[in-house]
């Protein structure tokens, strides 16, 4: 057999790919994003359903940071590993193609095989929207959580100062956060208000179990002038979750960015829309 060939019918190694994908969701219509044991319908089921169909083979990614039910992401950003080989275009329409309508991939990008979505995130940027007025909104009832009360917003952002920096976030933590340390270090927290839209936007290096919806629920209570600014810092000396208050609503709760190292390549990728003009 001359030098360099092979026999027909030996198979030729494949190669492994990495892909990132940019993902976008309602998730009003999904019991959150993790794959559930009795078949209820997910983020991550569905779209695990659909790049098997473009890969012609059982996909499993890994997503930045998982959400609950009924929360939404601009900007979700998931890895999988596969042997088929795709242009980036086409895990995007490919996707989508078999995805339902409040579920879309934005773009997809091959990395190297040391990036992990979740791993490798330097920080999450997550937005909370309420819906502040004394009549319910038909057009945004999934999509946003309603206040009757006035709020504060100059009142919000003064407790929210209390947030800022490297804490320990026990009293903003769910009961069941499996989480080993409740130490998170919040880079940016600003509350502003736009018509009858108040926008709580924070940055983290990660949160805890629920703990946006936490701290939505002790500003919300600040802004209506049931608690004072300075109740905010009281609540973290505290470390004791039974005196904060109630987790707000899962529906007004936005993930909207995820910071990377730049050597990944994905800084200058699109990371969502620039959500409806309410980011800067």
């Amino acid at each position: 057999m001359p030098s360099g060939d092979r026999p027909p019918d030996t198979p030729i190694a494949k190669s492994r790919h990495r892909i990132a994908l940019g993902v976008e969701y309602n998730g009003s219509d999904f019991h959150g994003w993790q794959v559930q044991s009795h078949g209820l319908a997910t983020v991550q089921g569905c779209l695990q359903r659909a790049l098997a169909k473009v890969a012609n083979h059982p996909i499993t990614v890994i997503c930045a940071g998982r959400t609950d039910a009924g929360v939404h992401a601009s900007a979700q950003v998931v890895h999988f590993d596969t042997y088929a080989e795709r242009e980036d275009k086409a895990w995007v329409f490919g996707a989508n193609a078999h995805l339902p309508r409040k579920i879309s991939v934005r773009w997809a990008k091959e990395v190297d095989s040391r990036f992990h979505a979740r791993f490798a995130a330097l920080s999450r940027r997550y937005l909370y929207l309420i819906f502040n007025s004394r009549v319910r909104s038909a057009l945004f009832a999934d999509e946003l959580t309603l206040e009757f009360r006035d709020l504060d917003a100059t009142r919000m952002n003064r407790g929210a100062s209390y947030l800022l920096g490297e804490n320990d976030f026990t009293s903003f933590r769910a009961a069941n956060c499996q989480s080993k340390t409740a130490m998170r270090n919040v880079t940016a927290l600003s509350v502003h208000r736009r018509g009858d839209l108040i926008l709580i936007d924070i940055t983290a290096n990660a949160f805890l179990h629920h703990m946006v919806r936490i701290i939505a629920g002790v500003l919300i209570d600040v802004g209506a002038g049931v608690k004072e600014p300075e109740w905010v810092a009281e609540l973290m000396e505290a470390k004791d979750r039974n005196l904060a208050s109630v987790t707000a609503p899962p529906n007004g709760l936005y993930l909207v960015k995820v910071a990377y190292p730049e050597a990944f390549g994905l800084v200058n990728e699109p990371i969502g829309p620039h959500f409806l003009g309410l980011l800067e």
